[in-house]
């Protein structure tokens, strides 16, 4: 089985297509990943096909865009090709979404295309996940998994009852985590306020729980709301926050 080529952005300036450390695979059939960049990509494929056929085991060059591939980027980028099997896993964030309905699955279907997250999904059914390659686990109470989670996860919650939501809501705030979101209107949220405060949390500790979730401005399509909490989580903002989660 022929070993393929990776190509790696090494280093950037100016405007680029793609930021340092993008990478891509190359075999003489097909690709992974992406560079970007159009006609940059494009030859950056050709020369790594180039090694497969000629026996190099690594190459470099600094490619400007603009006069060598007349791009309108106006920037340079870095090349480095060498064989190798896999691509480096980028550093991620945990995020684990209670509720594999379907606010879960189009939450699922905006995000795990992203390079940021590790998802865990749980719900109550193995039937109620789609066919999916993301972690999925069944658990007849959510909320007695959510010890198990990282103290830096991100959690989403947005099951079919409000019991189990309420339930892991007050265990997401006996548990350490970096933010958390609720699915719901103004007035379940009014009413949880209340029955996490009985349950004994600060209102500062409450506040930390973001609900509604996702962009109003967008609707309440599963795929709007997916979308709304999908960028506000990679923002700047969104990736330093413990305060919020969309």
């Amino acid at each position: 089985m022929t070993i393929p080529v990776r190509i790696t952005v090494t280093k950037t300036a100016g405007s680029v297509p793609r930021e340092t450390g993008t990478q891509m695979l190359v075999w003489d059939d097909r690709t992974e990943g992406t560079i970007g960049g159009g006609r940059l990509e494009w030859e950056a494929m050709a020369e790594a096909r180039k090694m497969l056929c000629d026996g190099r085991q690594q190459h470099s060059a600094q490619i400007p865009l603009g006069p060598r591939l007349g791009q309108c980027c106006g920037g340079s980028v870095s090349l480095l090709w060498e064989i190798s099997e896999t691509l480096d896993q980028p550093a991620t964030r945990p995020l684990w979404i209670y509720g594999a309905g379907h606010v879960g699955r189009a939450l699922v279907q905006v995000m795990q295309p992203l390079p940021d997250f590790d998802i865990t999904w749980v719900d109550t059914h193995a039937d109620r996940f789609p066919k999916t390659t993301v972690t999925t686990l069944v658990a007849a109470d959510p909320a007695l998994v959510v010890e198990h989670a990282p103290h830096e996860a991100d959690h989403l919650i947005l099951t079919y009852s409000h019991e189990i939501d309420l339930a892991l809501c007050h265990a997401v705030l006996d548990h350490d985590f970096h933010s958390a979101g609720l699915i719901g209107s103004t007035t379940k949220w009014a009413r949880f306020k209340a029955r996490l405060a009985a349950l004994g949390h600060a209102p500062a500790q409450i506040s930390r729980i973001a609900c509604p979730i996702g962009d109003p401005s967008l609707g309440k399509h599963p795929a709007m709301i997916a979308l709304g909490v999908a960028t506000a989580m990679i923002t700047p903002e969104g990736r330093k926050t413990k305060d919020r989660t969309a």
